[in-house]
């Protein structure tokens, strides 16, 4: 737990905005590949599986590291926030050899690297920023997540052929080295918030898991990180048979990703100023279930460009208002606790995905599967209300 409420202290905003480009830095390198399956398999003469690995190693890393890296970030955190983000640089410097095992060498790398970052989003606020900005603070690291989504996505529709790849890798291993350097110099001064407990070791874990808010959100976690993990991974191949041409299902997915940035960016402030923490999420949720309700009634372009859209606005900010209650309940256990909820994200996008994955040539049902998986969730995110406050 931190204590900043001392007079005379203030927020420091430069680690937040350090931390964010790393935090971007991660997302690029992990979704270099997504646009751009085919175009890849075929300059290093693999499978498409194959370059699907180059991303998938990274929620599959997450599920195994996300608790051993709160551990570390609650113990050492400076230390291992900064090992995350040269980590990440050095994946994304590996990859310059360009080939496929060294392109797998790198996303291994930055695999390893990514819970170390992420699980601090509540660690960097709660020491460098007053109780009155956190909020702020969250929802500025994680659009910055978004934020490297929409690069990466960017990135491969501007240099989509083969022989525009190694720009690519360029980028973002230039990108990757600046922000890991940028954090580095930026976490040289002390933070203005002292933890009263610096040391928690594996007491971390029974200190977040006690919590009986912790396990609800835990659970919550799972439902609409598989919706937005199932509907990143397979929307082109769910609307291909409505009509919906490859490049519009790849606009519609920047275009989704750049409303969660500016939701995100936005609506986790408003939302703890007003303590409606609660009714954000059954909002989004319920939001969630009718959109993908109507694209497997009616799929089309246009139902696309309003229903996923509208997805990306609502449901992607309700990441920083989780994570907003975690640093708010946790105290000296913030990283791991936001290690299991990563956890229990990328599990829950893992098997939807999969699930999904199963139903790819049958869209109604799938699209129907996934308004199932968000409308379950609705009476969870209600029950918060009575804890949150």
């Amino acid at each position: 737990m931190v204590d900043t409420q001392a007079v005379g202290l203030r927020s420091r905003w430069a680690p937040i905005a350090a931390y964010s480009l790393v935090g971007a830095a991660t997302q690029l390198v992990w979704l270099n590949f997504a646009g751009v399956t085919t175009v890849a398999a075929g300059r290093y003469d693999v499978s498409e599986t194959a370059i699907g690995w180059l991303a998938q190693v990274f929620p599959l890393l997450y599920v195994v590291l996300a608790i051993p890296a709160g551990l570390l970030l609650d113990r050492w955190f400076r230390a291992s926030l900064l090992t995350g983000a040269f980590l990440t640089a050095a994946g994304a410097l590996i990859r310059l050899g360009d080939t496929y095992p060294w392109l797998l060498a790198g996303q291994i790398l930055a695999s390893i690297a990514q819970p170390l970052v992420l699980n601090a989003v509540t660690g960097i606020t709660g020491r460098y920023l007053t109780v009155k900005h956190r909020p702020t603070g969250i929802a500025t690291g994680t659009a910055s997540i978004f934020a490297g989504m929409m690069i990466a996505f960017v990135l491969s529709s501007i240099f989509a052929s083969s022989n525009q790849i190694p720009t690519v890798l360029i980028i973002s291993a230039v990108f990757s080295v600046a922000a890991a350097v940028a954090l580095l110099a930026a976490l040289r001064r002390s933070p203005v918030a002292v933890p009263v407990a610096s040391r928690p070791d594996r007491n971390a874990l029974h200190l977040a898991w006690s919590d009986p808010l912790i396990r609800r959100l835990c659970v919550l976690a799972l439902f609409p990180f598989g919706v937005f993990v199932a509907l990143t991974t397979f929307t082109q191949a769910l609307l291909e048979p409505a009509g919906v041409p490859a490049g519009t299902a790849s606009t519609v997915l920047l275009v989704t990703v750049i409303a969660g940035v500016l939701g995100s960016a936005a609506i986790p402030i408003l939302v703890a100023r007003r303590h409606a923490q609660s009714a954000l999420l059954v909002l989004s949720l319920t939001a969630t279930s009718l959109a993908c309700a109507a694209l497997a009634l009616t799929p089309s372009t246009l139902t696309a460009f309003i229903a996923i859209t509208t997805i990306g606005l609502l449901l992607l900010p309700a990441l920083p208002v989780v994570l907003e209650l975690v640093e708010r309940r946790t105290g000296q256990a913030e990283s791991t606790a936001a290690g299991l909820i990563w956890l229990s994200g990328n599990l829950g996008g893992l098997v939807a995905a999969t699930a999904v994955g199963l139903l790819v040539d049958h869209p109604t049902a799938a699209f129907t599967f996934l308004a199932a998986i968000a409308l379950i969730a609705v009476p969870g995110a209600r029950a918060l209300r009575h804890s949150t406050t």
